[in-house]
């Protein structure tokens, strides 16, 4: 079995003693009960000269209410993919969106910004939209753990559509609709770089839609039958990953 794998928003070094944050003091000790001398894999989510790097780390001190770590070795991890995703998910309802983010970021995804759309059915504002951006990037680092990533994809704040559509951005911008003509894994990309939409529940509108391909955005087919919001990003993920990144 591997070692438990903790994110910390701290930089390490080999040889150094150092105190383990709250949260992950919360995690390893009061929930695995993990004791002294108990070994432990560690990351931040800082690039170092474009590179990411996970820590082997033993506990030490163990307390009741804090812990430390004594960091014993440093490992290149490089399983990034060449591809970057910028996903642009219509916020949904329940459940829904925390699983689309979860999966996404296992499946490689670098940057997620909820929108607010004409159909997506969820308000969000002040204090209990602060609190549901939170919520969001701990389900993505949860995922970065669980999937052993260390690069920790952002959550951007939610915004409106027309804001998202008005970002400037070179990348390949693509928007699934299901009577679209050309299919996602036929277009050619310049770069490594690709915008993606997705609708809510109900889907884009028309006026959407045509918001989107006037902002560049290319109407893409994944086949013949109408996904879900959520299986809509997480298949077109994979697609753009088996064409263009390193799912094999």
């Amino acid at each position: 079995m591997r070692n438990p794998r903790i994110y910390q928003a701290q930089a390490f070094e080999v040889g150094q003693t150092q105190a383990l944050s709250d949260d992950a003091f919360g995690h390893t000790v009061r929930v695995l009960r993990l004791k002294d001398g108990d070994e432990i894999t560690l990351f931040n989510g800082v690039a170092e000269q474009q590179s990411y790097y996970e820590y082997q780390a033993k506990l030490c001190n163990v307390g009741k209410k804090r812990a430390d770590i004594e960091i014993i070795a440093k490992n290149k991890v490089e399983n990034e993919s060449p591809l970057n995703i910028h996903l642009g998910q219509g916020i949904s309802r329940g459940d829904r969106m925390d699983f689309t983010l979860q999966k996404s970021v296992e499946l490689g995804v670098n940057t997620i910004t909820p929108i607010f759309t004409e159909r997506c059915g969820v308000k969000l504002t002040g204090e209990r939209l602060e609190k549901k951006h939170e919520q969001w990037q701990k389900i993505v680092i949860s995922a970065c753990e669980q999937s052993g990533r260390c690069a920790v994809p952002i959550v951007a704040l939610p915004i409106y559509l027309d804001d998202w559509l008005q970002q400037d951005s070179s990348a390949l911008k693509l928007n699934l609709h299901p009577r679209a003509q050309h299919s996602i894994m036929n277009l050619p990309i310049e770069n490594n770089r690709v915008r993606l939409l997705i609708g809510p529940e109900g889907g884009l509108s028309n006026d959407e839609i045509s918001t989107a391909n006037g902002a560049g955005f290319h109407d893409v087919l994944l086949g013949p039958r109408v996904l879900r919001t959520e299986t809509a990003a997480l298949t077109a993920i994979t697609a753009l990953q088996c064409r263009y990144g390193d799912l094999i």
